[in-house]
């Protein structure tokens, strides 16, 4: 994953991974290496790159192989808490904590990726019904403006002085300078703009602390870095 994902990838597979041939949601069948793969072009966290599927027989192979090529293009190898870092920034959410399967897709702002016309599914009812009723609630996404707090779950998020629900997930925002987090807040008829308008703070060990308010990733909001 990242900007010069594409460059590295080249340099250890003959195959074709241009945008044309292997756009954004795609994958394909690749040699790497000496070994064989399978690339999704997907990313969670909100960059340019590959998720590789490798025989767990040829995975030390190919990771050294990735690793030899990398030296010269800036290869870092990162952990899952530079990962979770990376996603909560594109406000991409985590199933367990910002989604399950007592929450509705509408509210968790995932709409987009449901398509009630293209005929029945589990669920399908339950979409047509919220969004005739109207949406109840809003996952909202939160950047501390003081850079100094950290936040993890759980902090209580208060909307003009009011404690409206909690954050359900949060880490520290390297790109955006300061501790991010995705809550819950209630919006029963209430628009976008209404939302937005209000002040939000958050609570973290009995003191609060202002925090912006976004309803698109404060991070890359088109995806234009992941189509690169």
């Amino acid at each position: 994953m990242g900007p010069d994902a594409r460059k590295l990838i080249q340099k250890v597979s003959p195959n074709d991974f241009s945008n044309d041939k292997n756009p954004f949601g795609t994958f394909q069948e690749i040699e790497i290496g000496m070994g064989l793969a399978r690339a999704h072009r997907v990313t969670y966290v909100g960059e340019l790159g590959w998720e590789l599927y490798v025989s767990t027989d040829q995975a030390a192979h190919v990771f050294e192989a990735i690793d030899e090529a990398g030296a010269d293009v800036g290869l870092k190898l990162c952990g899952l808490h530079t990962l979770d870092s990376c996603r909560i920034e594109k406000a991409f959410r985590h199933f367990g904590h910002d989604i399950t399967d007592e929450d509705n897709v509408l509210e968790a702002g995932l709409g987009f990726a449901v398509k009630t016309a293209k005929g029945d599914f589990i669920g399908r009812e339950a979409v047509l019904r919220k969004k005739e009723a109207g949406l109840s609630r809003r996952l909202v996404q939160f950047r501390l403006k003081d850079p100094e707090p950290l936040l993890f779950h759980n902090e209580a998020i208060l909307r003009d002085g009011k404690i409206v629900g909690p954050i359900t997930s949060g880490n520290y925002g390297h790109h955006l300078g300061g501790a991010v987090g995705l809550g819950y807040v209630p919006c029963k008829g209430e628009s976008e703009a209404d939302v937005l308008a209000s002040t939000y703070e958050i609570e973290i060990a009995g003191e609060r602390f202002a925090a912006e308010a976004s309803l698109k990733p404060m991070y890359d909001p088109k995806s234009e870095r992941t189509r690169m």
